[in-house]
């Protein structure tokens, strides 16, 4: 059995979306493919100051702001390494190829460079996902109302929404659901319908996304591009993992008049819930937009809003 070498990578990102990749010199294994930067962990040191100390190394650039993102295994030919990813949103210097033999700025859905190193292609994916997913309450406003957010939202670059209406009579929430997905269609949004309240063949391949109780009962990932969990527990944090899910959403973070007299977790039992988890976790419960430094900062990937999406 191998040794398990941590290693720190960085996900620097630019406030456009793109990302820094850097290519693999000839003298190194997987000679010509690409990575996102990082290193070792050497003893004595955290992920985050091996981070600190390999961007310098590597890129000539000081770190001022790196939030812990989500760790992934895998397993090569030559080491087992376990990957700390952390997403460098600001620093000092302009980024030069020290060590790799060149240097690309991509984006996730238009990647112009390859091969990825396998470790790092599954990121991709994830970093695919927006930052913010509005949830409809068109059952308490009523539908003309939410349109009419929901129309606001995207114009204002909202990209992801999940459609969500358990006290919505079938026949009205079909007719809703072909109007976000309308909607999302033409703004290049992401849609997602909640599992608990839609029969899966009526809508085939549509983006999924399933409460707890519908995460525990299952022993396989659903087949569709997209698949979250609404979770609570570590317990249900780790099925989803286990699932290949893409996100779950974890909360209620803070007091929220939808889980009134309920005790929040917190930001504290969000980061220790959130721990060396494979995908990435979003946060809900009480959020506003004017939290998402602060929600990044305790690792979520972003966040989920019901009120706060469409205020």
């Amino acid at each position: 059995m191998k040794k398990i070498t941590h290693v720190a990578a960085a996900v620097i990102t630019r406030p456009d979306g793109s990302f820094l990749l850097g290519q693999r010199a000839p003298d190194t294994f997987y000679p010509g493919y690409w990575e996102f930067p990082g290193g070792k962990v050497e003893a004595g040191e955290t992920p985050r100051e091996a981070l600190v100390r390999e961007l310098a190394e590597e890129l000539a650039i000081e770190v001022e702001v790196a939030n812990p993102w989500l760790t992934r295994e895998h397993v090569y030919e030559h080491a087992h390494v376990h990957l700390h990813f952390f997403e460098v949103t600001q620093w000092r210097g302009e980024a030069h190829a020290k060590v790799h033999s060149a240097l690309a700025w991509q984006q996730a859905d238009a990647l112009e460079v390859g091969p990825m190193l396998p470790a790092n292609g599954p990121i991709l994916k994830a970093l695919r996902l927006p930052r913010v997913m509005g949830v409809t309450q068109a059952a308490q406003v009523g539908v003309k109302t939410q349109l009419a957010a929901l129309d606001r939202a995207l114009a204002n670059g909202l990209k992801w929404v999940q459609v969500r209406e358990p006290d919505m009579p079938p026949v009205e929430r079909a007719a809703f659901i072909a109007e976000v997905e309308a909607r999302c269609a033409k703004a290049g949004a992401l849609c997602s319908l909640n599992a608990a309240e839609i029969e899966a063949s009526a809508h085939p391949g549509a983006n999924l996304h399933l409460p707890a109780r519908l995460l525990m009962q299952l022993t396989a990932r659903p087949e569709s591009e997209w698949v979250g969990a609404s979770c609570h527990t570590r317990a249900e944090l780790e099925k989803a993992a286990e699932l290949g899910l893409d996100y779950a959403l974890l909360g209620h973070v803070q007091q929220t008049p939808s889980h009134a007299g309920q005790p929040d977790l917190g930001w504290v039992r969000f980061v220790e819930l959130c721990a060396g988890l494979p995908l990435p976790v979003l946060a809900i419960g009480g959020l506003t937009p004017t939290d998402m430094a602060h929600a990044r900062a305790h690792g979520a990937h972003g966040m989920a809003m019901i009120r706060g999406a469409w205020a």
